[in-house]
């Protein structure tokens, strides 16, 4: 009972987390506000035994999936050199040479020990910089580098961890040749373990699919089970469960099995993904906050018992960690942007890079979940724990604080420049999209005109035919961002929404009077929404 009252505790916080950022008069990203009150829960008493071991399994796998499935493959390989640049030669240098400082800083911190606060500390968090600076602040090109980076420096920061949690406790020792070779084994035994449990997986579901006359109900459910299956079996065999999630929603995303699916499971499938991402996310930050108080606590309590180094000094330290943390990766890029071009291949996008574009790649490195379920993972019998869990806290704590000041300022003027972008991109698509089914319709309609045997009345061939053919010709002059073409669909749009409120009220006055019975208003009233929510999107 005490375990179902704590899920429910966290579901009603997560959920009144997305309230409070809209409600307040002031903006608050939504991280820090589930941050904030998991604090508030901590303050009257509310605790929750964290198992790291489990928070990996339960929240990592399907937020790094859903990730990984909404990655765009060309977009990935395009920027491949850049995203290896960041993701994996920036995280062994952070590794080195901030396990180096650490062990410096904090003597009585082993080197292996130093090393895996440095492995927790690399990973970037590309949901929380979303919840931070919204959506389609950052110009596209650089987003795509910035997720690319943050899907993959998860597993590379946690194999580093896992190696350096090994030699810290004895069990390895430390062999850069041998680390290397074992680390590419686990990577690309990972990626492979993704997808091949993945292929077989969508096999399986279209066998499934014929039994069960296409429930939606049962793919979505399988589907949601996948990431955990694939990264329970990656580590089992010894592989990495992280870049097996990755891999198995880059393989779902490249399969075709969403593009194939019934329209009513691809609907059900969005809504739920989208759904649980919003609520493991805040999960994520919320256990972050209910943890902030019991970890300074804890510091506090050692620090009666270790007078090696006093809070207010760590406190010190957690500054400096970041500030090296956020040199570091300003002159890796800086670095990367004046790299000379190597044969024909093109130069890095870097290079293009204005010395703001710097300062917002840099910046956007905020730390969050995997920082937090790494850091927490460390096992308590090595020495100085208690000041590697509150240097990383510090560290999770500054950035995104830091990133809300620092972003808007950098991103100022850029998100109009951006919209309009986005918005031609939207116009010309609709403009060809018009083009190509005013070209079959077309067909369709000389193959009715000649079929005069199927019994189809040609005038209402023509009628229906003109009407529509009209309302897509219109659409043809979008691609070429013709004005009166843009404002006919908006005004098309806006009386379409209005016929569909009076539609509605309709079908629950004859459901008020039984005129009707619930099957036939279930499925209309879903056909509505269905044509509402098409609507909607398009404005």
């Amino acid at each position: 009972m005490v375990l179902f009252s704590t899920i429910l505790a966290l579901i009603l916080l997560v959920s009144l987390s997305g309230v409070a950022v809209k409600i307040l008069p002031f903006q608050i990203p939504l991280p820090l506000m589930q941050i904030l009150l998991g604090c508030i829960l901590a303050a009257f008493g509310f605790y929750v035994e964290f198992d790291p071991e489990l928070f990996l399994v339960l929240f990592i796998p399907p937020l790094l999936f859903d990730d990984g499935r909404k990655t765009v493959l060309k977009d990935f390989v395009h920027n491949v050199r850049e995203i290896v640049g960041l993701a994996l030669v920036l995280v062994i240098i952070t590794v080195v040479a901030l396990g180096y400082l650490l062990h410096w800083i904090l003597p009585n911190v082993s080197l292996p020990a130093a090393l895996a606060l440095a492995a927790v500390l690399s990973p970037t968090d590309a949901v929380a910089l979303g919840g931070i600076v919204g959506k389609g602040r950052i110009e596209k090109s650089k987003m795509e580098i910035i997720e690319g980076e943050a899907l993959m420096n998860d597993a590379s920061g946690l194999v580093c961890l896992k190696f350096a949690i090994l030699i810290a406790v004895g069990q390895m020792e430390f062999n850069l040749f041998d680390i290397s070779l074992t680390f590419l084994f686990v990577a690309l035994g990972g990626l492979a373990t993704g997808f091949l449990v993945t292929w077989i997986f969508t096999r399986v579901l279209r066998l499934i699919n014929k039994l069960t006359n296409e429930d939606p109900a049962t793919q979505i459910l399988l589907l949601f089970l996948l990431p955990f299956a694939v990264y329970i079996i990656a580590e089992h065999v010894g592989f990495s469960g992280i870049l097996a999630a990755v891999s198995a929603g880059m393989t779902v995303s490249q399969s075709g099995m969403m593009r194939n699916a019934p329209l009513t499971m691809r609907l059900q499938s969005d809504s739920t993904w989208s759904m649980l991402t919003f609520a493991f996310n805040g999960f994520v930050f919320t256990l972050l906050g209910i943890q902030l108080p019991r970890i300074v606590t804890n510091t506090y309590i050692e620090n009666e018992t270790d007078a090696s180094i006093e809070l207010w000094q760590l406190t010190i330290i957690v500054v400096l960690v970041y500030i090296a943390l956020m040199a570091m990766r300003f002159f890796w890029l800086w670095l990367m942007r004046h790299s000379p071009k190597i044969g024909k291949r093109p130069a890095l996008a870097f290079t293009k890079y204005s010395t703001r574009d710097l300062l917002i790649s840099t910046f956007a490195g905020v730390r969050g979940a995997i920082t937090l379920a790494g850091v927490l993972s460390i096992p308590m019998s090595i020495t100085g724990r208690y000041e590697l869990v509150f240097i990383a806290t510090g560290v999770i704590l500054i950035s995104l604080v830091v990133a809300v000041i620092i972003m808007p300022i950098l991103l100022r003027n850029s998100e109009a420049m951006s919209t309009s972008e986005l918005d031609k991109e939207l116009l010309y698509a609709k403009g060809i999209m018009a083009e190509g089914a005013i070209e079959s319709l077309e067909k369709m309609y000389d193959s009715l005109q000649k079929t005069t045997a199927s019994g189809v009345d040609l005038d209402i061939v023509n009628e229906v035919s003109s009407r529509v053919l009209a309302s897509l010709r219109r659409r043809t002059g979008l691609k070429d961002l013709e004005e009166k073409s843009l404002e006919a669909e908006n005004l098309e749009r806006r009386l379409r929404l209005v016929a569909i409120g009076a539609e509605r009220s309709s079908l629950y006055q004859l459901k008020a009077q039984h005129t009707i019975t619930n099957e036939t208003f279930e499925r209309l009233s879903y056909d509505l929404d269905l044509y509402e929510k098409m609507l909607s999107d398009e404005n």
